[in-house]
C-alpha cells in the first residue's frame, strides 16, 4: 500500500478525533454509513452542529472569503545548539589528480613515499606541508582512496570542511567501504552544522569499523539530528492535515454546486410544465390574435392525454417557439421548416378543431 496514502489516512483519522463533528458533515455520509454497517458507532454531533444545521447555515449565510494561510516557517520553533559550528570555507577546489592517468609502478612507489612524508608532517603539526605532500601523492596515483582520506583529515584540522567533503566524496567513489572516509566526512559535516548528514556518516563509519572517536562524536550529533528529523515530521503532518482539509472543502463545494445545479434544473422543468397556464390570455380562453385553424380550446386533461403533445411540451425549443407563435400568430412562418414545432401545432389544431 502506498505509504503516502497511509500517512494521509492517519492524518485524517487524527483530524476526526480532534473534531468529531466533522463526521456529521454531508460529504462524509458514506463514511458514517460504512462504519455503522460494520457495527461501529459515530460520536454524537456536538450541540448546534448537526449535519442539517451545518447545511442550513451554508445555504442561508453568505460564504466568507477564505483567508490566506499564514506563512509557516519550519525554523520558527526549532532551536538547535550550534556550538562549534563554523563558517564554510570558500577556497577554490583543491587539486584532485587526473582520473585517466595511467599509473606506473614507479609512480605508485613515489606516491607511497609522499604519503609517508605527509603522515610524518601531520604528526609534527605541519598541516600545510602535509596538504602539499598528500596532493603530490594524489597527482602520482589518483586511484588510491586513502590519499584523499588522509588529505581530508588535514582539511578538517585546518577547519576547511568543504574541502574535506570534496576529498571524502572522491575517496568514496573509489572505495565506498572505507570507514575512515565516512568518519572524516562526518566530522566535516559536524563543523558545518549539517547534523543529519554528520550522524549518517559517523554511524556508517562505526558500522564499517568501530572507532571510539567517531562513536563519541556520533553521540554528540545524534540528538540534534533526531530533533531536526522530528521537527520535519511535525511539519509534514501539518501539511498532510492541511491537504486533507482543503480536499474536503473542495468536495463540499463541488457537492453544493451539484445540488444547486439540480435545484435549478428542477425549477426549469417545473416552469416548463406550467407554461401553458402562463400564455397571454390564459389557457383556456384563447390566445391574442388567435391561431389559424383553432376555434376552441379543449380541456387541459384532454391535451395532456396525448403522449406526443406531452413530450413536445417538455422540449424547451418547442415551447419557446410555441409561445412566440401564441403571442404573434404571424411568427408561425419562422417555424415552417421546424418539424418539431409544426408537429405540435398540427396536433393542437386537430384537437382544437378547424374553424368553419
Amino acid at each position: 500500500m502506498d505509504p503516502r496514502k497511509v500517512s494521509e489516512l492517519r492524518a485524517f483519522v487524527k483530524l476526526c478525533k480532534e473534531s468529531p463533528g466533522l463526521l456529521h458533515s454531508e460529504e462524509l455520509r458514506f463514511l458514517r454509513e460504512w462504519v455503522e454497517s460494520m457495527g461501529g458507532t459515530i460520536p454524537p454531533a456536538p450541540p448546534n452542529a448537526s449535519a442539517e444545521t451545518m447545511k442550513d447555515k451554508t445555504e442561508k449565510q453568505p460564504e466568507e472569503p477564505v483567508k490566506p494561510p499564514e506563512p509557516e516557517s519550519e525554523e520558527s520553533d526549532l532551536e538547535i545548539d550550534n556550538e562549534g559550528v563554523i563558517e564554510p570555507d570558500k577556497d577554490d577546489p583543491q587539486e584532485m589528480g587526473d582520473e585517466n592517468v595511467e599509473v606506473t609502478e614507479e609512480m605508485m612507489d613515489e606516491a607511497d613515499e609522499k604519503k609517508m612524508e605527509g603522515i610524518h608532517a601531520l604528526g609534527e603539526g605541519e598541516l600545510q606541508k602535509a596538504i602539499n605532500l598528500f596532493t603530490e601523492a594524489i597527482k602520482l596515483n589518483p586511484h588510491l582512496a586513502i590519499l584523499y582520506a588522509k588529505r581530508a583529515s588535514v582539511f578538517v584540522k585546518l577547519q576547511k570542511p568543504n574541502a574535506a567533503i570534496r576529498d571524502c566524496d572522491r575517496a568514496i567513489q573509489i572505495n565506498p567501504d572505507s570507514a575512515q572516509t565516512y568518519k572524516w566526512r562526518g566530522k566535516a559535516h559536524r563543523l558545518l552544522g549539517h547534523w543529519e548528514e554528520a550522524a549518517h556518516d559517523l554511524a556508517l563509519a562505526c558500522k564499517l569499523d568501530y572507532d571510539e572517536e567517531a562513536s563519541a562524536m556520533l553521540k554528540e550529533v545524534q540528538p540534534r539530528a533526531q530533533k531536526i528529523a522530528e521537527h520535519r515530521r511535525k511539519y509534514e503532518r501539518k501539511r498532510e492535515e492541511k491537504e486533507i482539509k482543503e480536499r474536503l472543502e473542495r468536495v463540499k463545494k463541488a457537492r453544493e454546486e451539484h445540488e444547486r445545479a439540480q435545484r435549478e434544473e428542477e425549477a426549469r422543468q417545473q416552469a416548463g410544465g406550467a407554461q401553458f397556464g402562463g400564455f397571454p390570455g390564459g389557457f383556456p380562453g384563447g390566445m391574442p390574435g388567435g391561431m389559424p385553424g383553432m376555434a376552441g380550446m379543449p380541456g387541459l386533461n384532454e391535451i395532456l392525454s396525448d403522449p406526443e403533445v406531452l413530450a413536445a411540451m417538455q422540449d424547451p425549443e418547442v415551447m419557446v417557439a410555441f409561445q412566440d407563435v401564441a403571442q404573434n400568430p404571424a411568427n408561425m412562418s419562422k417555424y415552417q421548416n421546424n418539424p418539431k414545432v409544426m408537429n405540435l401545432i398540427s396536433k393542437l389544431s386537430a384537437k382544437f378543431g378547424s374553424q368553419p
